[in-house]
């Protein structure tokens, strides 16, 4: 079973709030990615866990020749009409479509930790990337420099039993990382952090984006909405400004680039 029988579902729920109010927050990380793999124009490049294409646009933006995959159907929509010239589609990154060699850059940011083998996911990075090409991720920083988490215990202390899986820090450990890459194959040439601060204009905004992430999706339908909001709201008060926007400075992340 791939990713997408489960992720397609809880990332489609909310996808339009993800799309307007939460995924352009990471886009201190897509440029700094886009930048290590030097991504120009007619760079053939797959967005592995596209979501709804801002990572894509700004490949596209570049002059690159953009294909991306989502396991969720609703980011798929939403990405074709962001990025009309690429070519999208629904699939599991275990299981990919494409041929061998198929690509200069493949580029997962914040997709990987959701593979249901997450070393099956990265040897396909690296089958559907050229000779010479590269394969970067990123995921979260180390715990203590995401200021976000206190968002993402919220939601966990909602909770009857903690969820399945090593959570949101993962893959933030270097020594798991080094061991996933090389038991994909794969040597870590660049590992860089990126701060990505996050700011809302209201608690309105703030709550749109918070409540439409899959896992949050997921906690939502265990324990209900309100729940899950009440809980966020007491957790993010501390950011609040006096003038009501919610900031939240320090969220790092890192990606690690490898050269096939």
């Amino acid at each position: 079973m791939g990713s997408s029988s489960i992720q397609g579902h809880l990332w489609s729920e909310a996808a339009s709030d993800w799309a307007n109010f939460q995924e352009h927050m990471h886009s201190p990380l897509f440029e700094a990615m886009l930048n290590a793999t030097i991504v120009r124009k007619n760079t053939k490049f797959l967005d592995i866990g596209c979501g709804s294409g801002t990572s894509s646009a700004r490949a596209a933006m570049r002059g690159a020749i953009v294909t991306g995959l989502d396991a969720a159907p609703a980011f798929i929509e939403i990405a074709r009409s962001r990025v009309p010239d690429g070519q999208f589609e629904i699939g599991d990154m275990e299981n990919l479509s494409f041929d061998d060699n198929a690509f200069d850059v493949v580029f997962a940011a914040n997709s990987l930790q959701y593979a249901s083998d997450r070393v099956k996911a990265l040897k396909e990075l690296k089958r559907v990337c050229r000779n010479g090409g590269y394969i970067v991720v990123g995921f979260f920083g180390q715990a203590e420099t995401v200021d976000y988490k206190i968002v993402m215990k919220a939601i966990t202390s909602t909770l009857p039993d903690l969820p399945s899986g090593d959570g949101p820090f993962g893959l933030s450990d270097h020594d798991k990382l080094q061991n996933l890459f090389s038991s994909a194959g794969l040597e870590i040439l660049t590992h860089q952090e990126v701060n990505c601060p996050m700011a809302y204009p209201d608690m309105d905004s703030f709550l749109r984006g918070a409540l439409s992430g899959g896992p949050t999706i997921a906690a939502i339908e265990k324990v209900g909405k309100g729940k899950v909001k009440e809980a966020i709201i007491n957790a993010i008060k501390s950011s609040m400004t006096t003038d009501g926007e919610i900031r939240i400075e320090q969220n790092h992340f890192q990606y690690l680039v490898a050269k096939k």
